[in-house]
């Protein structure tokens, strides 16, 4: 079943006004006591509303059409008619909001910020507000407005600070694990990560959020293996980690070659050359993984990395690289 989903079309109804009411005042003595025709309600809004509980668009998948409440008519006796309520709709830090031609329209980032995806009707005017001293006895009100309907797409780009990126079963899922309080899905096997991950890090008095991205693959950025799916999460981050495998038992792979792949991908991709970057050498708690760190360490700086040995065995590798 599925529980993460970071891509839905909404179709957002607003509410429609309520229609404005013809009415004439009646006492006794005085049966045309002049108009007093109410004007009705405004219709809803739909909005969107960031908020921290909510980390997918899973609801919006299942349940796509959202209407708000119409406005209602107007009252005899001067009464106007009550307003449609709005509906409000929870959504996730970081999601984009695009028309239906795919143009970006609004990009909701940090909890509570808001954003009125249709517009309610206005209410019409009764015949009390239509009254004048040309005009003192309209016969006639205006009706409300139709509410927008309108058709969006939403899509989560997850905020964090630093984005582990590389190969499947790299061991992205271990570190961010080790390092921080998230606990994702670990397996020895490739594409374990189905849905990114984000953890926050206390490092002395500093404190960031990385975030687990699914493994990449050569044609990621194409739409091979999850390439398309998540590499919008590392659009947001500050710097970019290739957790490189040095304990890999492919014979046609090597660190080396790892970061030549995911460094094209993420060109191809585009949007992300001016981001730092930083190698972190995994495994290195394994034999074969020591060697090959030390192995391609100084060939890695020399391309001008920072470079890492770490392992989410060893927690002082961990130490060293939150330093």
């Amino acid at each position: 079943m599925t529980t993460f989903v970071d891509r839905v079309t909404l179709f957002a109804s607003a509410g429609k006004g309520g229609d404005g009411c013809v009415s004439v005042k009646r006492e006794k003595f005085k049966p045309l006591g002049g108009p007093d025709g109410g004007n009705g309600g405004r219709g809803g809004d739909v909005i969107l509303l960031v908020d921290p509980n909510v980390t997918t668009l899973l609801d919006f998948h299942h349940s796509p059409h959202r209407k708000a409440v119409s406005g209602r008519a107007g009252y005899g006796d001067r009464k106007d008619g009550p307003s449609g309520e709005d509906i409000v709709l929870k959504v996730p830090n970081g999601t984009v909001v695009m028309d239906a031609d795919g143009t970006q329209i609004a990009d909701l980032v940090g909890n509570g910020t808001i954003f009125v995806a249709a517009q309610g009707g206005r209410g019409g005017l009764g015949n009390l507000a239509l009254s004048s001293a040309k005009r003192r006895a309209p016969g006639f009100a205006l009706l409300g407005e139709p509410g927008e309907d309108r058709t969006l797409i939403l899509e989560l780009k997850s905020v964090a600070d630093i984005a582990l990126v590389g190969y499947p079963s790299a061991g992205k899922s271990s570190l961010i694990a080790a390092i921080s309080a998230a606990r994702p899905k670990i397996a020895d096997y490739p594409f374990t990560t189905l849905v990114p991950n984000l953890g926050v890090v206390q490092a002395g008095e500093t404190r960031f959020t990385v975030a687990d991205v699914p493994g990449l693959i050569p044609g990621a950025s194409q739409g091979k293996g999850l390439g398309l799916e998540f590499l919008r999460h590392v659009e947001r981050c500050v710097a970019l980690v290739h957790v490189l495998d040095c304990g890999t038992r492919e014979t046609d792979r090597d660190p080396v070659h790892d970061l030549e792949i995911i460094e094209h991908e993420l060109s191809e991709y585009g949007g992300l050359d001016d981001r730092p970057r930083i190698i972190a050498l995994n495994k290195i708690d394994l034999p074969d993984g020591e060697a090959m760190a030390d192995m391609v360490a100084q060939s890695l700086r020399d391309r001008g990395y920072e470079v890492y040995p770490v392992s989410a065995d060893l927690q002082s590798s961990l130490t060293q690289w939150h330093d």
